[in-house]
């Protein structure tokens, strides 16, 4: 709450200003491509601002940046205890974020500290009246069957995911939803549970990799560290770690189809490491060896 009153009160220059630091750290890693969530404000105006900033990011910055909207993130102060009339105000704004060209897709936080597995499919029901395409934050901190839900509405991801169980894997897989582990929230929080990877691996539920960088629970601006912390605490291979901040990442966002693998057609953004063999970029700690980071041109 101490950060949704610090936005509220920021201007959206403002909000840039501090974002695109975080950014630079980022980009000076070699990514080339973001999401940014918003969620900070839990009001029209605010969440509003919030995406704005995020447009205004993609233009000063040679970056893709997708934006989701995650007004279901918490209940805002002012409508403590009363999350029914906070998910209606939340499935208003979606048509009228949508409408301004802010929004590519819905986020809806899916825990009992937020909002329930139905006030969730009501956001997901809005979006995609709305035409887009929704993610969800689920499985954190219980098993509330967010995984399926995720599923069943065709989520192009789904974030966390410590306590998702079989089931919940396997339908994810059915719907092709990417499943986004995120070590740096287990890191911060001293989490126990771990998301269950190898279910993962048996059902071929892709793995995406993300900082999660927020100020609440990862606030990490580090994607190098971030594939260390996916090898070392969640035990993924170094392979799965690469793929996981490029193809999968990229299927994760819906751009799968323009970037996130060498082929034909797509976009060619690249970043060139001064290493011996890819094992570098996971096993080092504390160590940017990137060389240059190229141009936006387009595979032939």
């Amino acid at each position: 709450m101490s950060t949704v009153k610090a936005t509220r009160a920021a201007s959206e220059q403002e909000l840039v200003a501090g974002s695109q630091r975080r950014l630079d750290a980022l980009i000076a890693e070699g990514v080339t491509t973001i999401e940014i969530k918003s969620g900070y404000g839990l009001e029209l105006a605010t969440e509003r601002r919030q995406l704005r900033a995020a447009r205004q990011l993609a233009r000063d910055n040679p970056i893709t940046v997708r934006t989701s909207f995650l007004g279901a993130h918490a209940l805002p102060p002012e409508r403590a205890g009363d999350s029914k009339t906070y998910i209606a105000e939340v499935c208003e704004m979606i048509p009228a974020l949508a409408g301004e060209g802010l929004v590519d897709a819905v986020d809806a936080f899916c825990e009992k500290i937020a909002f329930s597995p139905q006030e969730t499919a009501q956001v997901f029901a809005r979006a995609r009246g709305c035409n887009l395409r929704v993610k969800i934050h689920a499985d954190q901190l219980s098993n509330l069957g967010g995984a399926a839900l995720a599923a069943r509405f065709d989520a192009l991801s789904a974030d966390h995911l410590e306590y998702a169980d079989e089931s919940g894997v396997a339908a994810m897989a059915s719907a092709g939803t990417v499943a986004v582990v995120l070590p740096g929230a287990y890191y911060f929080l001293r989490e126990k549970q771990t998301p269950p990877i190898e279910l993962m691996r048996k059902h071929r539920v892709p793995i995406a990799l993300a900082t999660d960088s927020n100020p609440g629970s990862s606030p990490l601006t580090s994607l190098l560290l971030t594939m260390n912390m996916g090898a070392t605490l969640f035990r993924l291979t170094v392979d799965e770690c690469l793929a996981a901040v490029t193809r999968e990442a990229a299927r994760a966002l819906g751009l799968f189809g323009e970037t996130g693998s060498l082929e034909a057609g797509k976009h060619c953004d690249l970043a060139i490491w001064d290493i011996e063999r890819p094992a570098e970029l996971v096993y080092r700690i504390g160590f940017n060896p990137l060389h240059a980071r190229v141009w936006r041109g387009r595979i032939t």
